[in-house]
């Protein structure tokens, strides 16, 4: 019995991350990615990733936004207010991409294309800019990433997890990839809000993810960069199809530095 309970959660952890593993940055249909499937089916065409390795934010990305310290971004559903604390400390470039978007009004009117709550609570996904227009077909939604009107180009920014005892966090890599055994001080407990991202660990673009119950499974794989601080009972009740009405940071503006 013990051995089919263990069976039966690794075949759920295998379909969940094969489930997130699709649909958060591309600038074409086949080039997106998050912690979800793509419900189309549609191959991933990534440039190769990376050579895992741990690296301090250097000048490569030095042309990325920047969230210094904590910021508050107050997300609107239904009405309903979601109040959620970014962490700049340990998650600077992923959370500075996020206030930077939010201060864009990307988020505003966006859907929520994914949710997963079945066969167990997972994550609600959303931040497909593609989602605005009503008429996008849905089941293509979790492709899209942000296009930068300076560049022309979807702005990909690094995997980023910072793990305890750390000066910086590591980039372009999972812990594992890194050979990196300490646990991160960014976990996926329930609330958590992290980016998505396809098999490249620098896909991540506009498309991030609350998570529903503690994710363990995720920790060193995805970046979390915030917790849900007020209105997790308003992200329990988000379905597929829901809108964010809108997305406004209320605290720690002072801390953003934008993209150079």
């Amino acid at each position: 019995m013990q051995m089919q309970i263990k069976i039966q959660r690794w075949l759920f952890s295998l379909l969940i991350i094969g489930a997130l593993f699709v649909g958060g940055c591309g600038s074409s249909p086949a080039a997106n990615s998050t912690p979800t499937g793509n419900p189309a089916g549609e191959s991933i065409s990534l440039s190769p990733s990376p050579s895992p390795a741990v690296v301090a934010a250097s000048s490569q990305f030095s042309n990325l936004p920047r969230l210094e310290g904590k910021a508050t971004v107050v997300m609107t559903v239904k009405g309903a207010p979601i109040t959620i604390e970014l962490d700049g400390t340990n998650a600077p470039i992923t959370a500075g991409n996020f206030v930077d978007l939010v201060q864009k009004k990307v988020y505003d009117g966006l859907v929520f294309h994914r949710v997963v709550r079945e066969p167990q609570p997972f994550v609600v996904q959303g931040g497909d800019p593609q989602g605005k227009d009503p008429k996008f077909p849905a089941a293509r939604l979790g492709t899209g990433g942000f296009i930068d009107p300076k560049t022309s180009a979807e702005r990909r920014i690094p995997l980023e997890i910072k793990v305890k005892g750390a000066a910086n966090p590591t980039y372009s890599a999972t812990l594992q990839e890194a050979g990196i055994k300490e646990k991160p001080v960014l976990i996926h407990s329930r609330g958590a809000v992290a980016m998505a991202r396809s098999q490249s660990p620098d896909s991540a673009s506009s498309q991030f993810y609350f998570t529903l119950t503690d994710v363990p499974f995720l920790d060193g794989s995805y970046a979390v960069f915030g917790y849900v601080k007020q209105g997790m009972d308003v992200v329990d009740k988000i379905e597929a199809g829901d809108r964010i009405d809108s997305a406004t940071v209320t605290q720690g503006l002072e801390n953003f530095k934008a993209a150079s």
